[in-house]
């Protein structure tokens, strides 16, 4: 069976059901498999595959031991009747681009091709779940993971794994739309409980009444003072608390995570990379084996690594664009080699990738490094006592193979919106117009018969950005901007969005940083 260890460390060996229920290793680095890339998936028969056909496919390979009936069974609770498209992520073309390349991308810049330069752009929207952004493809997910992971039979001797007679905790941190996701698939979950930390007053009215209003005898929702870097430190330290994790699995307890950082919540995101090849094949914009690009708005680095996860496993891909706000570590990471967290943090209207620490980077450093431990603690140390680390030269070339990059400014954010409005008729949210700009600034790669850029929210979680970036009069209420946004677009809120405005809300806990372990304890000893 393949087996999971550390990024920093292969001392120990973990299942993929037992590092699901860990989330994060014990030496707080992220969970790896050596295995990847060894078995591919075959694309040549993806067009006559469903979306539950790809994901039992993704899933058995990457979580080899689940079985196959409970990987199907996880397939069909996840996306049975949860999303409102039969596609889970439809693609919808959206013509040719216009590339200035004005801005430009450093050393990851593409050169044009006569042949590529006008590759059609379709967006893969990823906003269909129940909570209306990307992160549900995955959240609906790991609940049913975990609950056979727990269910499952204890773990090996000496193995070090949790006890599967323990109730697990949930502990996530969000930029924004993780929470209300996480809170939506683990809510009134059998032997788990949850809870969420997001920072007080950095996400949008929307996305912080998704999370405050959510029901669940099993919930628990804090605002944390400070930004998402210093809530998501936190849960790192929370998890390292030998201590704490004592006390808690005396009451019956151990802690997990649904953030990116867990293998559960990152192999579900793979899928959708194939299922969008699966849609260009049968929409004829492709053939079989011809070469894609991607652009993904990110800022934990979680939903474009799963690309390149797609891309080991065989998908053809070209290039992976990684699409930055204004909080732009990667792009300049990406460009020089130097990750350096040490500046400005800026509140932006694109609040899930408002962060400076991207943890999922760590994984794609193990993987292109050639598996090398040593040197990622070494860089995670770095990054931990200083706030920076730059990579060796020749990893940074092997990066830039892969990756290429590009970000946004809050001008060039609401430029990006309304211009796809007027050139398409298509609204975008603002994580999504980054990627949209970026699509402008880098050139098709050599090769690519097709981009794809990936929607992560739907424009009606942000609906005063949107509205004011395509000229409408806002008013001061969020849901009032819903109102002026669709009448004017002739689009429709989701109703789930719509509602929230007489939902009552239910949690109003505020705690400074040092406080989020105490909150943590707390909720699990009065569930």
């Amino acid at each position: 069976m393949n087996l999971y260890h550390s990024t920093r460390s292969r001392a120990i060996s973990r299942t993929s059901k037992e590092t699901i229920r860990e989330g994060l290793a014990p030496d707080g680095g992220l969970y790896v498999c050596d295995a990847l890339g060894s078995e591919k998936i075959e694309v040549t028969g993806l067009a006559e595959q469903s979306y539950h056909d790809i994901a039992r496919a993704v899933l058995q390979l990457l979580l080899p031991d689940y079985t196959a009936d409970e990987i199907a069974a996880c397939v069909c609770e996840a996306y049975d009747g949860t999303f409102a498209s039969p596609e889970v992520t439809p693609l919808l073309p959206l013509g040719t681009v216009p590339n200035g390349m004005t801005k430009g991308t450093g050393v990851g810049r593409n050169e044009a091709h006569e042949c590529d330069s006008f590759a059609p752009v379709s967006v893969l929207e990823l906003f269909h779940g129940p909570t209306s952004a990307f992160k549900d493809v995955a959240l609906q997910m790991l609940p049913r993971l975990m609950a056979r992971a727990n269910s499952g039979a204890a773990p090996a001797s000496g193995s070090g794994a949790a006890s599967t007679a323990e109730r697990v905790m949930i502990v996530t941190a969000t930029s924004g739309d993780t929470g209300k996701a996480a809170l939506a698939g683990f809510a009134d979950a059998h032997g788990c409980g949850i809870t969420v930390f997001y920072p007080e007053g950095k996400v949008s009215r929307v996305q912080e009444l998704q999370m405050t209003t959510q029901t669940g005898g099993n919930v628990n929702v804090c605002a944390v003072r400070g930004n998402f870097d210093d809530a998501q430190s936190a849960v790192k330290r929370i998890f390292a608390d030998r201590a704490l994790a004592e006390r808690l699995s005396n009451a019956g307890w151990t802690l997990s995570s649904a953030n990116s950082i867990n293998v559960g919540r990152l192999v579900p995101q793979v899928v959708y990379y194939f299922a969008a090849y699966a849609q260009l094949l049968r929409a004829g914009t492709i053939k079989a084996g011809d070469e894609v690009e991607f652009c993904v708005p990110t800022g934990n680095f979680g939903d474009v690594l799963a690309g390149y996860y797609a891309k080991l496993l065989g998908l053809p891909v070209t290039k992976l664009i990684v699409a930055s706000d204004a909080n732009n570590v990667l792009f300049d990471f990406l460009t020089t080699g130097v990750y350096d967290r040490n500046r400005p943090f800026f509140t932006t209207t694109s609040p899930s990738m408002d962060i400076l620490i991207s943890s999922n980077l760590e994984r794609m450093l193990y993987y292109l490094s050639g598996g090398d431990c040593e040197l990622v603690a070494s860089l995670m140390q770095s990054l931990a006592e200083t706030g920076r680390y730059e990579v060796p030269k020749d990893l940074l070339a092997r990066i830039q193979e892969v990756f290429a990059c590009a970000w946004a400014s809050e001008d060039e954010v609401a430029a990006a919106i309304h211009a796809c409005w007027e050139s398409h008729g298509y609204l975008m949210d603002p994580h999504t117009a980054c990627g949209y700009h970026a699509l402008e600034q880098v050139a098709p790669a050599p090769g690519s018969r097709a981009r794809v850029l990936l929607s992560t929210a739907s424009p009606y979680k942000f609906p005063r950005a949107v509205a004011e970036a395509i000229g409408l009069d806002v008013p001061e209420d969020d849901f009032a901007c819903m109102d002026v946004l669709a009448e004017a677009t002739g689009t429709t809120p989701p109703a789930q969005l719509a509602s929230l405005q007489e939902a009552p809300v239910l949690h109003n806990d505020v705690v400074d940083i040092d406080g989020m372990a105490g909150f943590v304890e707390q909720a699990a000893l009065k569930l």
